[in-house]
């Protein structure tokens, strides 16, 4: 068997977050193996495949994994939500980059680090699969908590007002800001440009780098994700492949049809 195949493979992008630079991605919402090759295949750091907002449920999760591998794209996965049953099976096919939703508290943030370690850091349940190669990474069991990547998103009232303590929890790599929960949160829903949201967000990017951690942000526009990298974030996520195809449809039809 080939040696590199029987070690695990480390988290290139936990080791980029530590490290100055921007990183720019998209999600992945389609729930289709070959569309999200095609944005792996492109020029984008990072790919989020989206399981909370998107019809990804674990099979299309896993034939995008599978699709993406060997590509440079560094690959994330958002969780439904903070459940533990639902951390292990995503960690078991393979994922090393896990974003969690709505994350309000550090005791919230704490439990669900404990959902991505073994005994005894944790109550990971622990299994041969994918993510060990079947047994044939040497070691696994050792090394997989060293090699994962836990990025908490804030998008509550409650989130940024514990923000600093969920900043100081160990195991917590980055954060990520949500505008657009944080719009609802705040009254104003569809519009996280109004500047009572807006302040809110810069805010948050801002305390987290001072707490020595990376930001992240949604940026949907090229204006925000420019105002959010000087606030101090360093993963913007700067669109939606849903979206982007639509607005290429769109103007394709519209350019035919003039």
């Amino acid at each position: 068997m080939d040696p590199a195949l029987s070690a695990l493979k480390q988290n290139p992008f936990k080791a980029k977050l530590a490290e100055p630079g921007m990183h720019y991605g998209i999600f992945v919402s389609i729930g289709d193996a070959v569309c999200a090759e095609i944005a792996a295949a492109s020029d984008m750091d990072c790919l989020i495949i989206d399981t909370e907002h998107a019809p990804n449920d674990m099979g299309a999760t896993l034939a995008q994994l599978q699709a993406t591998h060997g590509y440079d794209t560094d690959i994330i996965v958002r969780a439904t939500e903070g459940d533990k049953a639902l951390i292990k099976r995503l960690l078991d096919i393979g994922v090393q980059t896990l974003l969690v939703p709505m994350v309000d508290t550090a005791e919230q943030a704490a439990e669900i680090v404990s959902y991505t370690r073994y005994p005894p850091a944790g109550v990971r349940g622990v299994a041969s699969a994918r993510a060990a190669r079947w047994t044939r990474v040497s070691g696994y069991f050792e090394s997989a908590d060293d090699s994962l990547c836990l990025i908490c998103q804030i998008e509550s009232k409650e989130g940024l007002a514990n923000l600093d303590a969920i900043c100081a929890v160990d195991g917590v790599d980055a954060l990520f800001v949500g505008p657009s929960d944080m719009a609802a949160a705040l009254g104003h829903l569809g519009n996280p440009g109004h500047p009572e949201v807006q302040e809110a967000v810069l805010g948050a990017l801002a305390r987290i780098t001072a707490n020595g951690k990376p930001a992240g942000v949604y940026g949907a526009t090229p204006d925000a994700a420019a105002r959010y990298a000087e606030a101090g974030a360093t993963l913007v996520i700067v669109g939606v492949d849903t979206i982007i195809l639509s607005n290429g449809i769109n103007q394709l039809a519209a350019a035919f049809k003039q």
